[in-house]
């Protein structure tokens, strides 16, 4: 998501490289281009304007950092402004004191405001130990009582519903039910429009005075840019929203909506919605948005992700066979499908610092993820445990069980065999000790346990996740890796890619090698001269 705002904002701090200070001159240079990535990514044009005013102002009033480079002071107050425009931080939905919660969700027709609604009530329920109830309200569009009753199915959430009532009156009888049933939480899933109409304005301000929500949210399609701004102000004027729902994220390119909205509308934004499965939605935080949109990764999302979808015991096994390099191909699966419960790849790419808007230019989506899982599951449990055996013969049967060409197969067992001959090395080298035995979850992400990128150049391994799809040689922008671990799902060097020669990493950890074994040498030959 925001890769053309990232990439032209991260573009504008180049203005200032080289540069001992920050002036007015170049500071107006580089917010140009900074305005000229607002306009582009569809911000309204006035807060643009006033956007870049106020960084002008921080960056040379008094707030201004001591001893810090020109281009990172601006970055700070870019991010700084941005965070302040997208706020506030502690955007919540409000609890009712007695009674149910009630949360009257509210939107066009396309924007995913039914899906939204069983996203919603598996966090709540997940998360904070809610009991909800859906209310399927919207009998205007066909199949959309159906829709969310088959979401509440696979939930285990109920969904209530009167059939030949009008949308007031079966959300009014949904508030009984939850009171009657004991669910704390009611969310009213009610009838969109293509366009804001008096129709659909009537009927949901009719449907708030029957009902009294606690929450009037408003579920907004990110991709529509200043129209969701724009139908998210009108639906303001009319319902007092309590908070916004932005969706459809992870093919938002341009992140118009996502800046404009707290500042046009007033309603802060509370989650996002970045794919079509019922996990895919997380709540909002300016901060680590502000630092997404810069380039700079969210290491705290990422790290929580990890933690909560990835199992401590299993991450424990995993991580004490990586680094002692005696996993299998069984042991890799495993760890592959521990990975892939973090959410969408290019998603979790997204967050990891240095990697941000590199990762939307590699073809890494789930299809690669699972033919590459396939060729796994077409090898019987004694190949995955001994590879040794898969010959010519076998390889061959595992390509066409899993519909792919032999050299996927090749390329497959050179990734392991690369990635376990690495892992003994960098064992070696001290990956445990620095690690200090915690953070598995963490390290198999490819981060240490303080939650910093781990870097190959200074001895640390990269994690499974940098092992899967890390670039390398150049391709994609993607942080070096050391052999092995260049990627498996379509980076550079990946499977159905070239082969990059070896990174500079790779060459640095060589030389260091023969610089040991000449100092052993010179060494040897010394005693052997005190010995005669």
């Amino acid at each position: 998501m925001f890769e053309n705002l990232t990439e032209r904002l991260t573009g504008s701090f180049s203005f200032f490289r080289g540069k001992k200070e920050l002036t007015e001159s170049n500071i107006d240079e580089g917010l140009g281009a900074v305005r000229q990535a607002l306009l582009e990514a569809d911000v309204n044009f006035r807060l643009a304007r006033d956007f870049t005013e106020r960084v002008k102002a921080r960056a040379l009033g008094d707030s201004r950092l001591q001893g810090v480079e020109a281009s990172d002071q601006f970055v700070h107050a870019v991010h700084t402004e941005l965070v302040e425009l997208m706020g506030p931080e502690d955007a919540t939905l409000e609890v009712a004191k007695t009674g149910p919660t009630i949360i009257l969700m509210a939107g066009l027709q396309g924007a995913g405001k039914t899906t939204t609604c069983a996203k919603l009530a598996k966090h709540l329920r997940d998360k904070h130990g809610r009991r909800p109830l859906l209310v399927a309200a919207d009998v205007k569009r066909p199949a959309a009582v159906e829709q969310l009753r088959v979401l509440g199915r696979s939930l285990d959430v109920p969904v209530s519903h009167k059939e030949g009532a009008s949308p007031p009156e079966v959300c009014a009888a949904g508030v009984e039910e939850a009171k009657a049933t004991g669910c704390d939480v009611v969310i009213l899933d009610t009838a969109g429009r293509l366009h804001v109409d008096d129709a659909l304005m009537e009927e949901v301000a009719e449907i708030a005075r029957v009902t009294r929500p606690h929450n009037q949210v408003l579920v907004v399609d990110a991709m529509t840019g200043q129209d969701a701004v724009q139908s998210a102000k009108a639906f303001h004027e009319r319902l007092e929203l309590t908070g916004v729902i932005l969706t459809k994220m992870d093919g938002d390119a341009r992140g118009g909506a996502a800046v404009s909205l707290k500042e046009i509308t007033g309603a802060p934004i509370l989650f996002l919605g970045a794919g079509e499965k019922v996990d895919d939605l997380d709540p909002f935080v300016a901060e680590r948005m502000a630092g997404r949109i810069l380039g700079m990764g969210d290491v705290v999302g990422l790290v929580e992700t990890a933690q909560e979808r990835i199992d401590e015991d299993e991450a424990q096994a995993a991580y004490e066979k990586m680094v002692m390099g005696s996993f299998t191909l069984e042991d890799m699966l495993g760890m592959l499908r521990m990975v892939r419960k973090m959410g969408p790849m290019k998603k979790v790419l997204s967050m990891m610092p240095g990697v941000g808007n590199a990762a939307q230019g590699l073809d890494v989506d789930d299809k690669q993820m699972n033919r590459i899982e396939a060729l796994f599951t077409s090898m019987t449990p004694r190949e995955r445990l001994e590879p040794g055996i898969l010959d010519m013969s076998r390889r061959r049967r595992v390509a066409r069980g899993s519909g792919q060409e032999l050299s996927a197969v090749n390329e497959l067992l050179k990734r392991f065999k690369d990635m376990k001959k690495l892992m003994k090395q960098l064992n070696k080298m001290g990956l445990g000790s620095m690690l200090g035995g915690k953070g598995k979850r963490e390290a198999l992400a490819g981060l240490s346990p303080t939650g910093e990128m781990i870097d190959p150049k200074a001895g640390k391994g990269p994690g499974l996740l940098g092992g899967l799809l890390g670039g390398a040689g150049g391709g994609g922008g993607l942080p070096e890796m050391p052999p092995g671990l260049e990627g498996l799902a379509g980076a550079p060097g990946g499977l159905g890619g070239p082969r990059p020669m070896g990174s500079s990493s790779t060459r640095g950890a060589s030389k260091t090698r023969d610089r040991k074994k000449e100092k052993a040498k010179a060494k040897q030959k010394r005693k052997n001269r005190k010995k005669r």
